[in-house]
């Protein structure tokens, strides 16, 4: 099973290969043609056999199972004090729920025949890409920010992977990245004659922010959630947003287990963003603080001005009644410290989700008897 790649915005197809296209000729994401979902009921997790990890629910998945550590099923523990029930994503093999991404990503491209794949990250996207293409035996060049964290920087080097260190902004290092993927003349002809990003460069595009691959795995996040739960989903989950993969990989999940039949509600989606790097929040009309006016923030891993997916976060949003707030670093600071102090060692993007649940709560956009879940995303032990 390869499935070909499909645009859902003008209906070209593209057969599946090494040298397919990362975008459409039209400029819209790709999707994959196949979309499978099983049938019949489930099983209850006491009679999963969840030793696959998040390959578990492989039937939902259009990538056959190539490379992976076991990998998900991540606890779900209650959090009283935060009236809340958190998803311990920083439990992967990298410290990150990039690992969900990285495990199907690389799967793809072992399928495809892929020599050499190529990620620009802020640092945990392409440590999990790294040691995932380690474990496939495939190179890797990962692209990051010139001051990317020691700690995710060695984490690539180790992996012996080759990371390209690019100095100036986010969108600077993803730039630099696409043109090393398309190469010289690295365009064909689209099915409307236009020219569609080919990979003839250096590489394959293993993009978190682009390639479907990766957010068939990240929709294993709301399976998860769905069978940790007995089959059912909670009234809301909080997650940060910078490209949105783990946002829109729980829209995904969600929304295939009730086209299944499995579930028969969504979750309303409520999404944290950076103050300075908060296009959805401005899109659903809840502007950044004011206090944030230089683009500075302690939660680096959604430092995204302009994420790739930015149109389908919006309909996510919009789908299930959800919300998209921006904060500042003061309330992400001040919940990182309540974090730590309750036992939960992770980074700062990880705060931003517990910090907007807060605000979503003073706002009354979240009642006191919601039953609420947020994922705790990276590892503290990346923040060196």
């Amino acid at each position: 099973m390869t499935s070909d790649l499909t645009c859902p915005e003008c209906g070209t197809v593209y057969e599946a290969g090494p040298d397919e296209p990362w975008r459409c000729a039209c400029g819209h994401a790709l999707e994959f043609t196949e979309r499978p979902h099983p049938q019949g009921d489930p099983l209850p997790l006491s009679q999963l056999d969840t030793s696959q990890g998040l390959w578990t629910f492989f039937e939902f998945l259009p990538i056959e199972q190539h490379v992976t550590f076991y990998e998900g099923f991540t606890p779900i523990v209650e959090a009283p004090e935060w009236n809340a029930d958190f998803k311990l994503e920083y439990v992967f093999p990298t410290g990150s729920f990039k690992d969900r991404g990285a495990t199907t990503t690389l799967s793809r491209a072992v399928e495809l025949g892929v020599e050499k794949v190529i990620e620009d990250s802020s640092g945990n996207a392409g440590a999990a890409i790294a040691t995932y293409a380690a474990r496939a035996g495939i190179d890797a060049d990962i692209y990051v920010p010139a001051d990317v964290k020691q700690s995710k920087l060695m984490t690539i080097q180790r992996a012996d992977a080759r990371p390209v260190r690019i100095e100036g902004s986010r969108q600077d290092v993803t730039d630099a990245c696409i043109e090393a993927v398309e190469g010289e003349g690295g365009t064909a002809s689209g099915g409307d004659g236009d020219a569609a990003p080919y990979q003839t460069g250096e590489g394959w595009y293993a993009s978190h922010a682009w390639n479907p691959a990766f957010y068939a795995g990240t929709m294993t996040f709301a399976f998860e959630i769905a069978a940790q739960r007995d089959w059912t989903v909670p009234d809301a989950v909080v997650l940060p947003v910078g490209h949105g993969t783990l946002f829109l990989g729980a829209y995904r999940g969600f929304s295939l287990l009730n086209e299944a039949g499995i579930v028969d509600e969504m979750p309303r989606l409520l999404g944290a963003q950076a103050a300075g790097y908060a296009p959805i929040a401005d899109a659903v009309g809840e502007t950044p603080d004011e206090t944030a006016t230089d683009g500075e923030t302690i939660a680096d891993g959604i430092q995204i001005a302009d994420p790739a997916r930015g149109d389908e976060i919006l309909e996510a949003v919009e789908a299930t009644g959800g919300v998209v707030i921006a904060l500042e670093s003061d309330p992400i600071e001040t919940a990182l410290d309540r974090l730590h102090r309750g036992g939960f060692y992770v980074e700062p993007t990880s705060a931003a989700a517990p910090a907007a649940l807060l605000r979503y709560r003073e706002a009354g956009v979240v009642d006191d008897g919601d039953d609420v879940v947020v994922p705790l995303t990276g590892s503290g032990l990346k923040t060196l």
